[in-house]
């Protein structure tokens, strides 16, 4: 029971169950200077459980990006049906590496790395975490990711990527095919003229060609979501990935909203700069709707919860589709 949550509860969804979770869980990749260090968190009964890989964002917190971060999602997920896996990236204050690093001062490669280098050692994952031993469904991979997490989800689900400064990122595809679905979350858009002075010098990898997404994917949006330090295209930019990929079949848009779509990324955050228990249940029962359809062809959730929304929650979240 939570009495902030109101029109969101009539978004119907899965009942939750007990959880487990453990941390740490240590990978090695020999193109990464530090190990990779996972949370997994997944529900305690059921078989054949579909993953959701989680990239993080990358803010303010010294915690909240890493493993350790995106409670409220990892929770949400978990206890209804999903194996939820969360790598620290390179980027993270915590246990990453410092900005001027090679391959800083964001890290996108090794991100993205990070996401197939857990593909690729799903047994591994399995041998240090017996009770999800056997029971992973390795047809069914999904990835989410949330603000620069949103770009690794993106290139993972097909986009390209030219860094106009770097003579190596030019038309960078980095597709993970064994990935059938994903959700950017407030990710950022086009580069060129859209970006900030700042973004334009510093992150000029912020350039990406979404035509190449053809993964079923969901684009989450706040609608007061500027970015002013990042971009000169307003809340729009957080959107281009819906309006110019083939795959991206679906945009919501969370009314009000800012960056941080309510508090996903942490309860009490200072990630949060629009804490409101309403609008992120329903990023919550929303997008786990989206990824059950995506992942399962007969799977009505996602149907379900869009007539919900427009029927019951209209006034903070809209839908649209192609």
């Amino acid at each position: 029971m939570n009495n902030l949550i109101k029109d969101a509860t009539a978004i119907p969804v899965n009942e939750p169950q007990p959880t487990v979770s453990y941390s740490v869980i240590t990978l090695t990749d020999p193109r990464r200077p530090l190990p990779l260090e996972l949370r997994v968190t997944a529900p305690i009964g059921g078989e054949k459980l579909p993953v959701v890989l989680l990239s993080h964002g990358h803010g303010p917190s010294l915690y909240i990006p890493s493993k350790d971060g995106y409670g409220p999602l990892v929770e949400f997920y978990a206890g209804r049906g999903f194996i939820v896996i969360q790598p620290t990236h390179l980027n993270s204050k915590v246990a990453g590496l410092p900005a001027d690093a090679a391959g800083g001062p964001l890290f996108w490669r090794s991100r993205v790395e990070d996401m197939s280098t857990i593909i690729d050692q799903l047994d591994a994952i399995e041998a240090a975490m017996p009770p999800i031993a056997g029971r992973i469904d390795r047809d069914r991979i999904a990835v989410v990711g949330h603000s620069l997490g949103g770009q690794t989800a993106g290139l993972l689900l097909g986009a390209h990527l030219t860094d106009p400064k770097d003579p190596d990122a030019q038309d960078v595809d980095v597709i993970d095919r064994r990935i059938k679905a994903g959700i950017m979350l407030a990710a950022p858009g086009n580069g060129g003229d859209n970006l900030s002075e700042m973004a334009a010098d510093r992150y000029s990898f912020f350039n990406p060609d979404f035509s190449h997404l053809t993964t079923p994917t969901l684009v989450v949006v706040g609608e007061d979501d500027a970015s002013p330090h990042l971009t000169v295209s307003g809340p729009a930019w957080h959107a281009d990935a819906y309006r110019d990929s083939p795959g991206a079949e679906c945009l919501l848009t969370i009314k009000g909203g800012g960056h941080g779509l309510g508090g996903i990324a942490g309860y009490d955050a200072r990630e949060t700069d629009d804490e409101d228990a309403e609008r992120m249940e329903i990023v919550l029962r929303m997008t786990w709707a989206y990824l059950r359809s995506a992942l399962y062809a007969d799977d009505q959730a996602w149907t379900a919860a869009c007539s919900a929304l427009a029927e019951h929650a209209a006034a903070h979240a809209e839908v649209e589709c192609r």
